[in-house]
Parts: structure tokens; C-alpha cells; sequence
């Protein structure tokens, strides 16, 4: 047997807990679906050992992880709600967040188990209403979308679409009334000797509550790294854990009274901080360190990492898919593995070791995240690092005040504004770093996501390198660190060349965006950009212009009110800079598109016949609808859909939305080199007369797979014979019109390309 065998023989072998409680892991991470699978893999890892008894401990870990992550989830998924109309009382569980549109969501227990609250901007949310409060709601019982995945990995069972919302006064009771009104008066002791955007700051940092966050605020957090400031966490144990420790040596608490108050609050912590999968993992390993020190053991970090992880994934399977959960865990292996490595390198650099400490902490979690980061969000920040730097001197201040000022906000909340009112300083300061940070050039940049394969590859490359630096002769390591760095910095680079959204089109370019059943047009032509209605809610549309390289759009039309046109609108106008919204929405409807553009300052108008917008070189003309007075207010939307001739140079384009013969045929209509068939396909005896009108050489059917309409319908399929190059966005994919030296160009996503 090598020398490297008999080490991880007798690594293995020093350790039985670690390894069972790993295995017990990888059953609650796998679940019911392969525990034989993972069974021979352990089992072949381990026969290295060559120790029965730990090959069968470590197996029967496993299968009992198997079990019990199966048990869970079928506790979890057990429900008694009945989709449908219901008016019943629900006690909150959470302040609610903004979304676009300012809908309002917020989680709740109706009959015992979580749904997800949302009411729209019109529904009034009744004013106080904290978690813990019961309302009444009005509403109706639907399955949670595919979007809201977070929300179906923490529990939630439907989706509760709110048509009223009353007080009714009533709280829960017991333990967690309790807690809640510990929340409600920490929150009040938070806010109330601060601006409110400080104070709302301090909310976030302290209970990890980010909803009263202004959205720029939160924007400028997250683009430079520093969103987990405002999350809950690691940090605020270890700080609360450290305050905990100080002031009761100052009372003269003997060492383990000072720690089992510590456990006591740390534990107390995790519910008023929202449960969360990141205060958990980091209570769970807070706590096991806590109870090391009461034992007068050596805290075993690695063990309560994985303590945290079984703990956590035991309470929820599903919690290993959340975003939130995954970074934690990274940040914290990244930093067992790495900081000690890169803090003796600083140090042998001679410097400073507070500086150096940091700087090994924040560098180590900015490697263990990064990959996560670019799979879930696409994005990485370039500023991460010196912003936490900076950032890092504010943090404990802010802790230590707002645990204090929420202690002393118990009893009465004007005790706490002296002390609350300290904390405007550091929280000034992080506010500003946070926004001089994101406000420099290429902050942040976009990049593709590496997928689970390439993240797990990255992790690997990660492993393999600390581990071979660490084997290397101490006179190389100096010429191995530089080469890693440079490495490392050339893969990042190519990951963001490679992942960056490719140049606008330097000639016209239509693309006929496939988005499922529904409409979304977009027009380039160099720097400019022009999105027609953006498809159904949930659908790709913000990940088909990010592959078309669109940062920002000149202008946003919404040719009418249809979620089938302008379901993913709130998504766009949250999502990137528009200059101009054209409105097709009738001024009698809920008014959404304008409510969202109004709180973000976007110019808005509303289509009327006649109209020419100007977008660099492309020239949008309203072809319809009038805007009369009289007009019938209840007439048929696709009707009253926004009809636009498109002009670029000597191209023509006209886009009908779903405004079909009986509206076009009386409409003064160009020769058209391109357009859109109208309301995807469907039956339109006025077709023909209006082809024979138009004479386009090319008509795209923007249609959905999977449709109950029929569309596109024989007879239009029959009409559209006339016309050289017919697409269709079901079977081509988004099909694409590019226009070079006046010549045609129609591609599609099956391949087929050809000049008209």
C-alpha cells in the first residue's frame, strides 16, 4: 500500500464521526432517489480502511439519511388545502416584500401549513400588520408557479392571490407569539432613533429583514458583494456570540454561565432572524462550538460544519437546492481550506495582521462563492473584494450597537434611541461605500452560467491546486503561488469574455423572440433597442435578450393588455434601463405598466394613431388605435392592440399584435418587406386580401408549442402560401431578420437560413 493510502487510512480512521456523520449527509442529500448507489461508492472509498465496523457504521448513516430525508419530505408535502375561492383567517410569517408593480407578497399558515400571500398593488395591505399577526383574506387558492421555487423549497404549499386583506387584531400566542413580539419591539428599537434609511439598514443587518430596503440600496449591496451584510448569517452569530461573551465577563458571569447564555440567545436568534438555511448552518456550528468550550473540548470546525448540514437538511431536504444554502456552505469550506493557507502567506509578506486577516477571510469566501454566484445569478462583481475590505471596519460596530439598542428596546423603546442613534455613523458609511462601489465602471459584469457540471469542475480545480501547493517543497511555493494566481485570474477572465452578453448588431436585426404562446419583437440596429411586448409571465424573455447582447432598451411598447403580451413586462422594467414606455394598455385597466415606469421615473405615453417614436435609426409609427373619447370602453382588447409600421432606411416592417383584418383592412397600410401574422396564427378569412395589400417576401407566426387554440390554423397556414419565407417561432425557435446592404437576411433556430 502507498504512503498516501496509509495516510487516508488513518485519516479516516482518526475520525469514525466525521466520516459517519458525512455519510448520513450524502443519504439526506440524495433522498430516496440512489442511496444503493452512493451505498457502493462509500463502500468502495472505505474499504481502503479496511475497518469493518466503520464501513458498516458509515453505511448505515447513509440509508438512515435515505430514510429520513424521505419521511421529511413526505411530511412536508402532506396538505389539506383545497385550491379555489377561500376566505380564512392566516397568521403571517413574515414583513411582506415589494415586487414589481408593487405587488406585495408575503408567507403565511393558513390551516397549519405555509402558503405564499400575494396582493396586488390595489389590495390594500392592512397598516402594522407584523408577522405574527392573524388577518383575514379574501382570495383565491392556486399552485405555486415554477418562479416561485424558493418559496415551494421553504414550505409553501400554494399560492394565496389576495383580493382583500383585513386586520383582525388577534396574534398567535405561546413561544412564538412571544418571539414575535420580541421582533416587533427590536424592530421599533432599530428604527426609531434613525432616518429610515439607515434605520431600515440596521434591520437588515442585524435580523436580516432587506424588505424595507430601498431598491436602489438593495441594488447597490448586491452589485458590489455586500449583500450578505443584510442577510443573516455566520457574521451575526459570531458577533452576537462574541457581545454575549464580553458583557457577561464585564457582570462577572463565570465562563459557563456566559456560555450557555450565549447558547441560549444564539438559539433564540434563529427564529427572530427569519429561520433562514444561512443562520441555521451557521447557529448549528455557533452552538456546537459553544457547547466544545463548555466540554473544555477543542471545537472541531469541520465537524460542525457537517453537524450543520445534516441538522438543516433533516429539518428540510430541499434546502440544499436554495441558493442561500449552497453559499453558505461554500463561503464556509472555502474558508476552513483556504484562510489559514493565504493568512501565512500574508503574514510572511509582513503584513499588517488585522489587514491580513481580512483579507484571507474575504478572499477566501470571494473564491467559494464565486462559481455559485455565476450559476445562480449570472453575475459577478469585480468590486466584491475591496468593498468588503472597506466595508469590514463598519460591521461589528452596527451588530454590537443594534444588539444593544434591541435589548434595551424590550422594555422601552426610548431606551434604545441613544444607542440606536450611534449606529447612523458606521451605517452611513457602508450606504456610501455600497454606492460609490457599484456607481464604478464595470462593477459588476455579466457572465454564463457554467451549469452544475462546470461548477462542480471549477471546485475541483479549486481542491486540486490548494492541495498541490500545499505538497510543493517551501522554497516553491512562492513561484507556484504566483503561477496559480495568474491562472486563476486568466480563467476568470475567460469565463467573463466567454459569459459576456455578445456586441449589439451593428445592422438591423429583428428577432421574432421565441417565448412560448405570446409576442415579444426585438428590434437592433447598433446602440439602439426596441422591445414589442415581452410574452407570458415566467417566460425566457430576460435570458433572450441577454443573448442577444441587450443592456438597455430605447424603448418598451406594450401593444395591449394581455398577459400574453406584456406578461414579463414588471420583469423587464426591473431588469434594465428603458428610456421610453409606448402604453397600449387601456386607460380603464389596473394600470400596472404605468405604476412601475412612474416609481421608476420612465417616460411614459400612450399609443395613439399617428404617433412616431425615434430610436436612433429606427422610426416606430402608431398605425392604431385612435384614442377617442368615445372610444367603446369595454371593446375587445385585440381590437384595440397596437398596430406599428417599422421603418429602417428602406426596410419596412409592420407588427400587428393580435389586431386582425376586421381592424386592418381599414387602416392606410404600406408595402411591407417583413411582418408579423397577427394573434399567433389564428383564423382570419381577411387574410389573403390583406397579404395581396401588404406583399411582405417574409411573415413570422410568433406561436407556443403547446397551445389549445390550434394556432397556427389551417386556413392561415392555406393564406400564407403566398409569401416566399414563411417562419414559426413553435417549430423554428426565434427566428431572426438581419438586413445588410439592403439585402435580407431570415434565420431561424432550426438552421435554416436563406436571403430573401
Amino acid at each position: 500500500m502507498s504512503r498516501r493510502s496509509l495516510r487516508v487510512r488513518a485519516a479516516l480512521a482518526a475520525h469514525p464521526r466525521h466520516v459517519t456523520l458525512a455519510a448520513l449527509v450524502a443519504g439526506l442529500l440524495a433522498g430516496p432517489s440512489s442511496p444503493a448507489a452512493l451505498a457502493v461508492v462509500i463502500a468502495l472509498v472505505l474499504v481502503v480502511v479496511r475497518e469493518a465496523p466503520l464501513v458498516f457504521a458509515a453505511l448505515v448513516a447513509l440509508l438512515a439519511g435515505t430514510a429520513i430525508a424521505d419521511a421529511r419530505l413526505a411530511a412536508l408535502d402532506r396538505s389539506v388545502l383545497v385550491l379555489g375561492d377561500v376566505t380564512a383567517r392566516a397568521t403571517l410569517l413574515e414583513h411582506p416584500r415589494t415586487r414589481s408593480f408593487d405587488t406585495r407578497v408575503a408567507a403565511a399558515r393558513l390551516h397549519g401549513e405555509r402558503v405564499l400571500v400575494k396582493a396586488p398593488a390595489r389590495v390594500r395591505w392592512p397598516r402594522g400588520a407584523a408577522p405574527g399577526a392573524i388577518v383575514e383574506i379574501d382570495g383565491r387558492l392556486a399552485p405555486l408557479a415554477a418562479r416561485e421555487g424558493h418559496e415551494r423549497r421553504r414550505g409553501a404549499h400554494a399560492l394565496l392571490l389576495a383580493s382583500a386583506i383585513r386586520a383582525t387584531g388577534a396574534r398567535r400566542g405561546g413561544l412564538l407569539g412571544a418571539l414575535d413580539g420580541v421582533r416587533g419591539r427590536s424592530e421599533r428599537a432599530l428604527t426609531g432613533g434613525l432616518p429610515a434609511p439607515q434605520g431600515a439598514l440596521a434591520r437588515g443587518m442585524v435580523l436580516g429583514q432587506d424588505s424595507a430596503l430601498p431598491g436602489d440600496v438593495r441594488e447597490d449591496f448586491r452589485a458590489t458583494g455586500l449583500a450578505h451584510l443584510v442577510a443573516a448569517s455566520g457574521a451575526n452569530v459570531m458577533l452576537l456570540a462574541a457581545l454575549v461573551l464580553a458583557l457577561g465577563a464585564a457582570a462577572g458571569l463565570g465562563l459557563s454561565a456566559r456560555l450557555w447564555l450565549a447558547i441560549a440567545l444564539v438559539a433564540a436568534y434563529v427564529p427572530l432572524a427569519g429561520g433562514g438555511p444561512s443562520i441555521q448552518r451557521a447557529a448549528v456550528m455557533g452552538v456546537a462550538g459553544l457547547v466544545a468550550a463548555l466540554a473544555g473540548r477543542p471545537s472541531s470546525r469541520w465537524y460542525a460544519l457537517l453537524l450543520a448540514a445534516a441538522l438543516t437538511l433533516a429539518w428540510n431536504p430541499r434546502a440544499a437546492a436554495d441558493a442561500g444554502w449552497q453559499l453558505s456552505f461554500a463561503a464556509v469550506l472555502a474558508m476552513l481550506a483556504l484562510v489559514a493557507p493565504l493568512l501565512a502567506r500574508l503574514r510572511a509578506a509582513r503584513v499588517p495582521r488585522g489587514l491580513a486577516e481580512a483579507l484571507a477571510v474575504t478572499a477566501a469566501a470571494t473564491i467559494g462563492t464565486a462559481p455559485l454566484i455565476a450559476l445562480h445569478f449570472e453575475r459577478l462583481s469585480l468590486v466584491s473584494l475591496p468593498a468588503n475590505l472597506l466595508a469590514a471596519p463598519a460591521v461589528a460596530p452596527v451588530m454590537w450597537l443594534g444588539t444593544i439598542a434591541a435589548a434595551l428596546g424590550q422594555p422601552a423603546a426610548g431606551l434604545a434611541a441613544p444607542v440606536a442613534a450611534l449606529a447612523a455613523l458606521p451605517l452611513g458609511y457602508l450606504t456610501w461605500i455600497a454606492d460609490r462601489a457599484a456607481a464604478l465602471p464595470f462593477a459588476e459584469i455579466a457572465v454564463r452560467s457554467p451549469g452544475a457540471l462546470g461548477v462542480l469542475a471549477i471546485y475541483a480545480a479549486i481542491a486540486a491546486a490548494a492541495l498541490g501547493w500545499r505538497r510543493l517543497p517551501r522554497q516553491r511555493r512562492r513561484s507556484a503561488t504566483i503561477a496559480l494566481s495568474a491562472g486563476a485570474i486568466a480563467a476568470f477572465v475567460a469565463l467573463a469574455v466567454a459569459g459576456a452578453p455578445p456586441p449589439p448588431p451593428r445592422d438591423l436585426t429583428i428577432s421574432f423572440l421565441d417565448v412560448g404562446q405570446g409576442d415579444a419583437t426585438l428590434i437592433q440596429h447598433g446602440d439602439s433597442a426596441v422591445l414589442v411586448d415581452t410574452g407570458p409571465p415566467g417566460g425566457p424573455l430576460l435570458a433572450r435578450l441577454r443573448d442577444a447582447g441587450v443592456r438597455s432598451l430605447d424603448v418598451l411598447a406594450i401593444t395591449h393588455d394581455a398577459s400574453d403580451h406584456d406578461g414579463s413586462s414588471e420583469a423587464v422594467l426591473a431588469a434594465m434601463p428603458v428610456g421610453l414606455v409606448l402604453d397600449g394598455e387601456e386607460a380603464t385597466s389596473e394600470g400596472e405598466v404605468r405604476r412601475l415606469a412612474r416609481a421608476r421615473g420612465i417616460r411614459r405615453i400612450a399609443s395613439d394613431s399617428g404617433q412616431v417614436v425615434q430610436a436612433g435609426p429606427l422610426q416606430l409609427r402608431v398605425l392604431w388605435p385612435r384614442r377617442e373619447p368615445a372610444a367603446a370602453a369595454d371593446a375587445e382588447p385585440n381590437d384595440r392592440a397596437t398596430v406599428l409600421h417599422v421603418r429602417d432606411g428602406e426596410f419596412d416592417l409592420l407588427l400587428t399584435a393580435d389586431a386582425e383584418s376586421n381592424v386592418l383592412a381599414g387602416l392606410n397600410l404600406p408595402l411591407v418587406d417583413a411582418m408579423k401574422v397577427s394573434h399567433h396564427g389564428s383564423d382570419d378569412p381577411g387574410l389573403p386580401g390583406l397579404l395581396e395589400r401588404l406583399r411582405p417576401q417574409a411573415a413570422v407566426i410568433q406561436v407556443g408549442a403547446h397551445n389549445s387554440y390550434g394556432h397556427p390554423t389551417p386556413s392561415t397556414l392555406a393564406a400564407l402560401r403566398s409569401v416566399p419565407i414563411v417562419r414559426r417561432t413553435d417549430r423554428d425557435g426565434t427566428v431572426r431578420i438581419t438586413v445588410r446592404e439592403g439585402r435580407m437576411q431570415v434565420s431561424d433556430g432550426a438552421g435554416r437560413s436563406g436571403p430573401s
